[in-house]
């Protein structure tokens, strides 16, 4: 139920991100130029009605219509947009959310009838009549039904609200909330449904405090100076004053909900600070003229009324002050997770609000299917010895499929697959938006990676076999010890374990010392770690710098520490930590020859336990 109610959520709030930019022009307008505005204007205030009546509703219509079939989608959900307009006098936001993607369901399933059974020459004829027809049929669903079933929700939702305001009952919503934003419902709650209520009420009023609900900066606010001030954790507490700015300033909320998932008894202070807040704009009588996104202070107070400016900042204030209060003593008291394992899980419960899961990931015509692309950050160390163990392991059963690595920013245009992690997968779309996304946990051992093999080896489109053309996969040709990649200098057995912080900063140490890495790769080090784990599985990690660091790189080296018992990285622990530096492909021998050394369980755990340097060197050159 938690996964659907995510995945709706972000399908809501999919049709209205986008266009967020629209709602702030159409907020800028109202709050300028309305007669109660910074400057009254009456011609432009007059623009202000046309945005809310018909552009929202359009732009949000044909989002929708898009996200379900494409641009015959985007076209299907405009026009039908227009009979809900027509057929309601409440404003069709809501009723944009319903239409628009149905309007995009119908188009996208009348081009599936017609694959294959197209006349030929009458492509362009069917395509413009098809659209034409079913998006007046779909007008006249909206003008009779959709429309009016709409504003009949509105109202019902808009009366609800105003029993709540006049029983004095409204703050009680923060109680739903502040655990729905931890569950990276924010977006959906906010566009989905207070959005358009309150576009009804300042229509009518010229603001509305349901703006006010889940924008407000204050309750996270209060939590991270809580933990800031108050934490035991030294990271967690060194960490505070960065997220403090993003959040508060920068309106991600995201930032903060690590630190209530860190001890869950902490989303007991949000609450109670936005019930605060809450009741304090309901007595006041405050409102927002416009949807504040994102949830910056400086877009919260834009919105505000000019002789409300105050009491709206005083509001943020009192959620604040009250989040702080509550949460202090519970962070004292508390012993808490590490800020580390709550962003793991916080990137994995935001991965689930996205549909973006390993477990749900389907390949659609795995049999034609022909180049994957395994990506990571820098394009170095985890995606290339991914790619290269799974190459290995499918091409006797596709010896047509090419299987490369890159970094995320340069997936090349003809990627059919990317495989990357989790946290990785919105620069991934950027980059390659046509290719389908797996996402993993890690690049060596994963159940993803399982379930793409069996579906590009076992897939229900036949696989290509060798026509005689050369279609053998992309191996890297080894050359035994060309540059001396790996030296027994750069070889340190029976480490003692620490931190994974304390394993990457000797590697990287020991890299500068062989004249590999100038000394600021290491801090590229560190924070590649940051960004995501390089821990591959299996015992192994491979540290290295960040695209940016690539230039640091005085020549190809690769070290080895070996840990026997251990370095914990976040739940898993490393034996082996291999530091990398490369330039260009150089290192991938060395990659290739080590997953290699993978496929062999008894030499992959004498490995993790040997004294003999040597011995070591051989297996890996």
């Amino acid at each position: 139920m938690k996964n659907f109610a995510q995945k709706f959520g972000k399908f809501l709030s999919g049709m209205v991100m986008p266009n967020i930019g629209a709602f702030i022009a159409w907020g800028f307008i109202t709050a300028l130029f309305i007669p109660d505005g910074w400057i009254p204007n009456e011609g432009l205030a007059s623009i202000h009605p046309h945005i809310l009546t018909y552009l929202l509703p359009i732009l949000i219509a044909a989002q929708g219509g898009r996200m379900i079939g494409g641009d015959r989608g985007r076209v299907m959900g405009a026009i039908a947009i227009m009979g809900c307009i027509a057929g309601s006098d409440n404003t069709m936001l809501m009723g944009a959310m319903a239409i628009g993607p149905l309007a995009g369901w119908i188009i996208k399933k009348f081009d599936q009838a017609m694959e294959g059974h197209m006349p030929a020459g009458f492509e362009m004829l069917i395509n413009n009549f098809s659209v034409g027809i079913f998006g007046m049929i779909m007008a006249i669903i909206g003008y009779y039904v959709i429309g009016p079933i709409m504003g009949i929700i509105l109202s019902v939702l808009t009366a609800g609200v105003e029993f709540l305001m006049s029983m004095s009952l409204l703050p009680l919503v923060a109680v739903f909330i502040e655990p729905a934003k931890v569950l990276f419902l924010n977006n959906a709650i906010n566009h989905g449904i207070f959005t358009p209520i309150g576009t009804t009420q300042a229509l009518e009023t010229g603001k509305s405090i349901m703006y006010m609900l889940e924008a407000n900066p204050g309750p996270g606010l209060g939590v991270l100076i809580a933990y800031w001030l108050f934490s035991k954790d030294k990271m967690t507490k060194d960490s505070a004053p960065g997220a403090i700015i993003i959040h508060f300033f920068g309106g991600i909320h995201e930032i903060y909900f690590p630190y209530v998932l860190m001890n869950p008894m902490v989303i007991v202070a949000p609450i109670a600070g936005n019930i605060c807040a809450i009741l304090f704009y309901s007595i006041t009588g405050c409102g927002l003229v416009g949807a504040s996104s994102p949830g910056s202070i400086i877009a919260f107070m834009s919105m505000s009324p000019r002789p409300q400016m105050f009491l709206t900042f005083l509001g943020v204030v009192i959620a604040a002050g009250v989040s702080f209060v509550v949460a202090s003593p519970i962070i004292k008291m508390a012993g808490v997770k590490s800020l580390e394992d709550a962003q793991a899980q916080t990137a994995s419960m935001k991965a689930e609000s996205k549909g973006l899961t390993a477990s749900t990931t389907a390949v659609k015509d795995a049999g034609k299917v022909k180049k994957v692309v395994f990506a990571c950050d820098a394009g170095m160390g985890s995606s290339a010895m991914g790619a290269t163990k799974f190459r290995n392991r499918v091409k006797a059963a596709r010896p047509d499929l090419t299987v490369i690595n890159t970094s995320v920013d340069n997936i090349p245009a003809d990627c059919d697959i990317a495989v990357v992690q989790t946290t990785l997968v919105d620069r991934a779309k950027k980059s390659a938006p046509q290719a389908q996304m797996v996402t993993i946990g890690n690049f060596l051992a994963d159940p993803a990676l399982d379930a793409l093999y069996i579906q590009l080896t076992t897939g229900d489109e036949a696989v290509v076999k060798d026509s005689g053309e050369n279609t053998d996969p992309i191996v890297p040709t080894e050359v035994p010890n060309k540059k001396k990649v790996m030296t027994a200098e750069g070889i340190r057995l029976n480490q003692t374990p620490g931190t994974k912080e304390e394993a990457i900063q000797a590697a990287g140490e020991l890299m500068c010392e062989l004249g590999y890495v100038d000394a600021t790769y290491v801090d590229a080090m560190q924070e590649r770690e940051k960004l995501v784990t390089t821990y591959m599985g299996m015992g192994i990690a491979i540290p290295h710098g960040t695209t940016q660091a690539k230039g640091t790189v005085k020549k190809t080296g690769i070290v080895l520490f070996q840990y026997p018992d251990g370095v914990p990285f976040g739940d898993e622990k490393a034996n082996l930590v291999f530091g990398i530096a490369g330039i260009g492909d150089e290192h991938l021998d060395l990659l290739a020859k080590i997953c290699e050394v993978l496929e062999d369980e008894e030499v992959l755990e004498k490995m993790k336990t040997t004294n003999d340097v040597d011995w070591i060197l051989k297996q890996l050159t």
